[in-house]
């Protein structure tokens, strides 16, 4: 009994230090093969939201703070939508299974931290953590691509930034 009573208050003394679950760490669930991208907060009102599309055209989205749409949605479009994502991302995609961050020429800080993951049926994910104000020649190409993926998914409306009271900036 005092071995299964001390195990128990162990277990919960470790749980207490496990970091809670922030938003945009989890990616958007997904069907099949797809990618998910987690756009977060900035130092102003910028949305926060996660959108994504798999192999079959299948578009998710959830908003999180200071979007026009606050929760899920999802809606279907054509399949050759995701493999010309998948082609536009491709040159910023990391090795398989593995997670990268953006490289800066200059830094501008307090941007939005986005998140893009690539999910394979296999079950394995990789990803590029980007920050906006992270700037390059390349970087400013890959912003450009994730500034207009809201419009090529469908979701534009969506994702536009929506001051509600009481709700703070960051």
């Amino acid at each position: 009994m005092t071995k299964t009573l001390s195990a128990a208050l162990a277990l919960l003394a470790t749980s207490a230090c496990t970091p809670m679950a922030q938003p945009g760490d989890a990616p958007v669930p997904l069907e099949s093969d797809g990618i998910s991208i987690a756009v977060g907060p900035c130092f102003g009102f910028c949305p926060v939201y996660e959108m994504g599309v798999d192999a079959s055209g299948r578009v998710t989205f959830h908003g999180e703070r200071l979007t026009a749409v606050l929760g899920p949605k999802a809606i279907q479009r054509r399949p050759d939508l995701y493999a010309a994502i998948v082609n536009d991302l491709a040159r910023y995609k990391p090795m398989l299974g593995k997670t990268s961050q953006s490289r800066c020429d200059q830094q501008i800080s307090d941007q939005q931290h986005i998140t893009i993951t690539w999910h394979a049926n296999i079950g394995q994910s990789t990803a590029l953590r980007h920050d906006k104000g992270c700037r390059s020649s390349e970087n400013d190409r890959l912003n450009r691509l994730l500034d207009g993926l809201p419009s090529r998914l469908g979701m534009e409306d969506w994702t536009k930034q929506t001051r509600r009271t009481g709700t703070s900036r960051g």
